[in-house]
């Protein structure tokens, strides 16, 4: 598994991880508030440039980060294009493309540890109740760290078939895809146990 934190340090990493993931829920709100394509424009826009404000490096990493976006992009593109709704075509990518590109910020400039310790913050009422809150937290940190690991395994597999033969890969790789993550869920469940579980 891998930590998704950039190395490269910019003034967000010394926020609170509290305060960005609030403004992020504020953010994400706002964007899905409002169709216009203008103002779904300058947020995107926005979101560039918190991306640049960290300087190229750390530009360009965010960048690569957000690839495995535009195939869905150019799926919502071509649909809405083909049924004549160009601006909410507009509207609709351009939603997706910013409120990814934030929570990619958000995520490349905090620490899981500290987005743990905010869900935990934000549980203490149920854990009052007496009911215990570690397996959602967790569960939390496995997704975070287990997404993009899983994405990059579907690439190599991509890249694989394409070594090997000339039609373009499908259902072919959903198989072998299944496999590695179930591989990868029994590897975390083994060491799990071995360090006592989720107690």
């Amino acid at each position: 598994m891998i930590s998704l934190t950039s190395p490269v340090r910019i003034w967000a990493h010394s926020a609170r991880a509290g305060v960005k993931l609030g403004l992020l829920s504020l953010a994400t709100g706002a964007l899905f508030a409002t169709e216009s394509p203008v103002l779904l424009g300058v947020a995107a826009a926005g979101a560039g440039a918190l991306y640049v404000s960290g300087g190229t490096e750390f530009a360009r990493a965010g960048l690569r980060s957000l690839r495995l976006l535009w195939p869905f992009l150019l799926v919502i593109a071509i649909w809405h294009g083909l049924t004549g709704q160009i601006a909410a075509g507009i509207a609709v990518t351009l939603r997706l493309l910013t409120a990814v590109a934030l929570a990619n910020f958000v995520t490349m400039t905090t620490q899981l540890s500290d987005m743990i310790a905010v869900m935990s913050s934000l549980l203490a009422p149920v854990r009052r109740l007496g009911l215990s809150t570690r397996a959602l937290e967790l569960s939390v940190a496995l997704v975070v760290r287990f997404t993009p690991t899983l994405a990059r395994k579907g690439q190599d597999l991509v890249e694989s078939w394409r070594a090997r033969s000339p039609r373009r890969p499908g259902w072919q790789i959903v198989i072998p895809m299944a496999a590695l993550a179930i591989d990868d869920a029994e590897q975390v469940a083994e060491a799990l146990r071995a360090r006592g579980g989720m107690e």
